[in-house]
């Protein structure tokens, strides 16, 4: 996902009054953009189906009257579906705002309640249990084995050792960070989002340090806040020449 660049191309909302009454609303939307085909392959929706489709800012105020007074729930809303409806707003030039709504993130509520360590994996991928955990040698046997089972569950992972590196370590060399959110321009980092978005990092490092603080307070991930760590202290990200 990149703010700024990202578009919707479905939306969808289920209002629930606190009387259990529901109400339904659904679109496709004209991104007026080409969708591209890796989205296509995980969505469906291609450029002929939202071709005659509203475009978003028709959609807009509809939208806000079914979300008046309505707080707000999904899954991974925080770092996904606000981000982009916010911008979609901005660009329709229609006032949205989250103050004073809650905002509830099934999936946030997912991964605290639910282990991702490798105890977990090696339950779901191996059905064991494991008793040495923290043990170096133990969990060093313990990761193989979900390894290999992880290569014999999904066709798709390569198995060749280098491009099974590729596949964990995707690399766009447009970006400066794992998820979009600096884009390299002249070799400075960019914002690409938010109210800073165009602006490059050194300049607000330099002139609103605050806006950098607050980010290292929300939920961004590791490699963003490290960046913006480095550039508080007046460290700034370097682009390596390509080859």
């Amino acid at each position: 996902m990149i703010i700024g660049h990202d578009r919707i191309v479905e939306i969808a909302v289920l209002r629930i009054r606190p009387d259990g009454t529901r109400t339904k609303y659904q679109s496709l939307v004209n991104p007026e953009m080409r969708i591209p085909r890796e989205a296509t392959r995980i969505h469906g929706i291609t450029n002929r189906d939202v071709r005659r489709a509203p475009k978003f800012r028709l959609v807009a105020k509809k939208l806000i009257r079914m979300l008046k007074h309505c707080d707000l729930a999904g899954f991974n809303i925080n770092r996904f579906d606000l981000l982009i409806l916010q911008e979609e707003f901005r660009r329709a030039e229609v006032e949205f705002s989250c103050d004073g709504r809650a905002v509830i993130d099934a999936c946030r509520i997912y991964h605290v309640n639910e282990p991702r360590n490798l105890a977990a994996a090696y339950r779901f991928y191996c059905d064991g249990d494991h008793r040495g955990a923290h043990s170096a040698s133990e969990d060093v046997r313990v990761c193989w084995k979900v390894l290999l089972a992880q290569l014999t569950q999904y066709e798709h992972v390569p198995r060749a050792v280098r491009a099974l590196h590729d596949y964990c370590n995707p690399v766009n060399q447009r970006y400066v960070d794992s998820t979009g959110k600096f884009e390299w321009r002249d070799g400075k980092a960019v914002f690409l989002f938010g109210q800073n978005k165009g602006e490059t990092l050194n300049r607000i490092a330099e002139e609103r340090p605050g806006d950098l603080e607050w980010m290292l307070q929300k939920d961004f991930e590791d490699d963003v806040k490290e960046i913006v760590r480095n550039a508080l202290r007046g460290r700034f990200p370097r682009q390596r020449a390509k080859h």
